[in-house]
């Protein structure tokens, strides 16, 4: 072979290679491109009876789901039950001072503080009031039911424990706050493992009782700020740990059993968190959503808004959903935390979103009490052209 043949052959093949290396490039650009999403209002109602003429209230009841219904709370007068599909409004319950507590529902039954410190037992098939049970002080903590009972903490930060059927008190406990410090507003909905009950409370501290008897089984003082202790988080159970958001302070883990701190993450804030595989995905008190390994605390991706508080993340096919408390309802790409869509209904949004995940359907009540069907579109990329 001529040494004008050898050159020629290594300039064919740098062609050659450069051609496909190209391609390959383009493929692998091509190969991956992202869904697009968008949040478009189905329908939208005020939930308010009348106009309030008063002060501005905080709005943050979690939607409930209940068969063909959306039930939704606002802090001035009460509940009200909307038709899914048309919004038309089902029945409505008054309660004098609103309701900001999430409820909690089984069958037909729904169970919801309120801000004229009772706690209700309602038909939700009808709205029908069966029984109320008075706290002394306001309920603004989501209740958890469990085999019959009903626990729930009250503004006083006294623990309650209820015959779900009938409203008659079990136990209760009552915890004697001395710290003097400003409080968040808020409280910790119980977890319940193995016949353990786990509350945060305003001082800053987590503790364990026997949910049948109410006696307590260990204590641990967590969140040691000298400005806000509050612990309103719910604390979230995983195996032999648990997770718990503090306001102004630390995500923690905590051993289940013991009630000794495993890890912590100083990014606190009043959301609870969500789990997803290997990750905790949770709200600080900065505007930032956060995920974490739940191994060891280290971080994955960090989200900052500039339009106020995060509420509660809740996942949906493959994106983080949650609200801005001087914002929109947002979407967030579970891997990488980048923002993906938005809808802003004004006033902001304090309510933890529901999701219904087969539907595509997110509900909220928004900061000014409206109460929001949204529609999510997860548009599908096309399969590149050079792969059909």
């Amino acid at each position: 072979m001529t040494q004008l043949q050898k050159i020629t052959l290594i300039l064919i093949a740098m062609t050659y290679g450069l051609f496909f290396s190209s391609c390959t490039s383009s493929a692998k650009k091509d190969s991956v491109p992202e869904a697009r999403v968008t949040l478009s209002a189905r329908w939208v109602r005020d939930s308010l009876a009348k106009k309030n003429d008063g002060f501005r209230k905080i709005n943050r009841m979690t939607p409930i789901v209940y068969k063909n219904k959306i039930i939704m709370g606002n802090a001035v007068d009460g509940l009200v039950a909307y038709n899914q599909e048309s919004g038309q409004e089902l029945w409505r319950v008054n309660i004098p001072y609103g309701v900001e507590a999430s409820g909690t529902a089984i069958r037909d039954r729904l169970f919801v503080g309120s801000n004229n410190g009772k706690m209700y037992s309602i038909d939700l098939t009808n709205g029908s009031v069966l029984w109320t049970f008075d706290t002394k002080s306001e309920a603004v903590a989501e209740p958890l039911l469990f085999d019959g009972s009903l626990y729930f903490i009250s503004g006083s930060q006294s623990i309650f424990a209820l015959d779900a059927a009938t409203g008659k008190q079990l136990w209760t406990y009552n915890r004697q706050d001395t710290s003097n410090l400003m409080t968040i507003r808020g409280g910790s909905k119980p977890a319940l493992s193995n016949g353990i009950l786990y509350v945060g409370f305003s001082d800053g501290s987590l503790v364990s009782f026997n949910a049948k008897t109410g006696s307590q089984q260990w204590e641990i003082s967590l969140n040691k700020n000298t400005r806000f202790k509050d612990i309103d988080s719910s604390p979230i159970v995983d195996g032999d740990y648990l997770y718990i958001n503090s306001y102004d302070d630390k995500l923690y883990c905590v051993s289940k059993n013991k009630g000794e701190i495993v890890w912590s993450v100083k990014s606190g804030g009043v959301s609870t968190p969500v789990i997803s595989g290997d990750r905790i995905i949770f709200g600080s008190s900065k505007s930032e959503m956060i995920s974490v390994y739940k191994k060891d605390g280290k971080e994955f991706w960090r989200f900052k808004s500039d339009k106020g508080i995060m509420t509660d993340p809740v996942l949906f096919k493959g994106f983080v959903v949650a609200g801005e408390s001087q914002g929109s309802l947002i979407l967030l790409d579970l891997l990488t935390g980048a923002k993906k869509a938005s809808f802003d209904p004004g006033r902001g949004v304090f309510s933890r979103p529901t999701v219904q995940a087969d539907q595509n359907n997110i509900y909220f009540i928004s900061g000014e009490g409206n109460a929001y069907s949204i529609r999510a579109s997860i548009n599908a990329p096309e399969e590149p052209s050079f792969l059909r």
